[in-house]
């Protein structure tokens, strides 16, 4: 970082599981200070004022006036991502809001009105899209070697459904399930590397637990405007590990063991009932009893990225698949693998945009408007399933004329 570069001054909105997930990223990029937070379990307001020596609020309406706020980060759960965004923007800060944007289309439309009133700008992320294997398989694509893109495949098997979870994270409409935290993942991902223009899409979805009364399965088909077409498969019932295929390195770019397996519902058989699991949960974020503090070094030494599953870009000279370590490319008569640095901080790829939009005034990727054509799509999945039909789509942006490379 230049002496002159500004750092700047984040206050977050909620210290739960979406927190802790950026929190190495926050602390390890110089860009970027932490300066207050908001969150209404005093467990985890102390613990923030014991790690940063700041002020922890317990009401949004004061962290957003704090003067020494200058962009604010809503990690609070998904149902009240449209009022906090609104809240950040009435007090002039930037706004970094966590995936999902939202649960309703009118809510995303309602959000990017009111950071474009307020001038102020609005990032949508962490989603996997940010990701170095994804950027770069998208430069790949941008340089025109391999020819236009044609299909793509995506899947993913996780135990996404069995980790602890609130009441509502099991209540669709309240933004729960696994189309709401992880579809917009892989369709942000497979719009990224389509080209952003979902013409249609057609899915079914799976409840299979009477315990777990919500979508944790899904298989769809998207086209695009471009002629391109893309299967989606996710499953989060918590059986197949389909890091297995990836050299057993997790989605946070973590090695795992074979110790690993069936975890979380082991985990989970230990909570009787839905205060319970919602104790567990609880005792594992930020501040919790159970809150585990980054480890610096293992952060510093992680040589994988993070990722979401299997992705493998069909063009018409070559597929591509990125990894987290580098970019598989079979092409017509040969075949190589594109290896990429390690990753110095986890997640930088966040910063690297939210800087260039608040210090650099730059559009970025992933604006109000790119993310609420991803809500669209993963939003007509559920329309899809319910009527059984194709549905068409009408907020769908291209790819901005902005950098894909870190």
């Amino acid at each position: 970082m230049s002496p002159t570069t500004r750092v700047l001054r984040i206050g977050v909105v909620g210290l739960g599981r979406a927190f802790t997930l950026m929190l190495p990223t926050f602390l390890n990029d110089a860009r970027v200070q932490l300066v207050a937070a908001c969150d209404p379990l005093p467990q985890a307001r102390a613990q923030f004022e014991r790690d940063f020596g700041t002020p922890a609020h317990a009401h949004v309406q004061a962290l957003c006036a704090d003067p020494g706020v200058e962009v604010v980060y809503v990690a609070s759960p998904h149902q009240f991502h449209s009022e906090h965004v609104h809240m950040a923007a009435a007090h002039g800060k930037h706004v970094l809001v966590e995936k999902p944007m939202a649960i309703t289309l009118a809510q995303c439309s309602a959000m990017i009105e009111a950071t474009q009133a307020a001038g102020v700008h609005l990032l949508v992320g962490h989603s996997h899209s940010f990701n170095t294997p994804i950027l770069r398989t998208r430069a790949l694509i941008d340089s025109g070697e391999f020819g236009a893109v044609k299909m793509i495949t995506a899947l993913n098997y996780t135990d996404f459904l069995y980790r602890p979870r609130r009441p509502e994270e099991l209540l669709t409409d309240a933004g729960g399930g696994v189309i709401h935290s992880q579809a917009t993942h892989q369709m942000d991902i497979l719009r990224l590397l389509g080209g952003g223009r979902v013409r249609s899409v057609m899915a079914h979805t799976g409840t299979w637990d009477a315990a777990r009364p919500t979508e944790g399965a899904y298989q769809a088909l998207l086209s695009f405007e471009n002629g391109a077409f893309a299967t989606a498969c996710y499953s989060g019932y918590g059986h197949f590990d389909s890091d297995d295929w990836l050299g057993q390195i997790g989605e946070m770019g973590q090695a795992k063991q074979p110790s690993d397996y069936a975890a979380a519902r082991q985990r989970l058989a230990s909570a009787s009932d839905a205060q319970a699991e919602a104790r567990l949960k609880a005792a594992r974020n930020y501040g919790g009893d159970l809150y585990q503090a980054p480890n610096s070094d293992s952060t510093q030494n992680r040589t994988a990225h993070q990722h979401f599953g299997h992705f493998i870009v069909s063009c018409e000279k070559a597929d591509l698949r990125p990894t987290p370590t580098g970019i598989d490319i079979c092409g017509d008569l040969t075949r190589r693998f594109e290896p990429l640095a390690s990753p110095a901080v986890p997640r930088s790829e966040v910063i690297d945009e939210l800087v260039a939009a608040v210090l650099h005034d730059h559009p970025p990727l992933h604006s109000g408007e790119w993310a609420r054509a991803t809500t669209e799509v993963c939003l007509a999945i559920l329309t899809s399933a319910h009527s059984g039909r194709l549905v068409p789509t009408q907020w769908q942006v291209g790819l901005p004329a902005v950098k894909t490379t870190p």
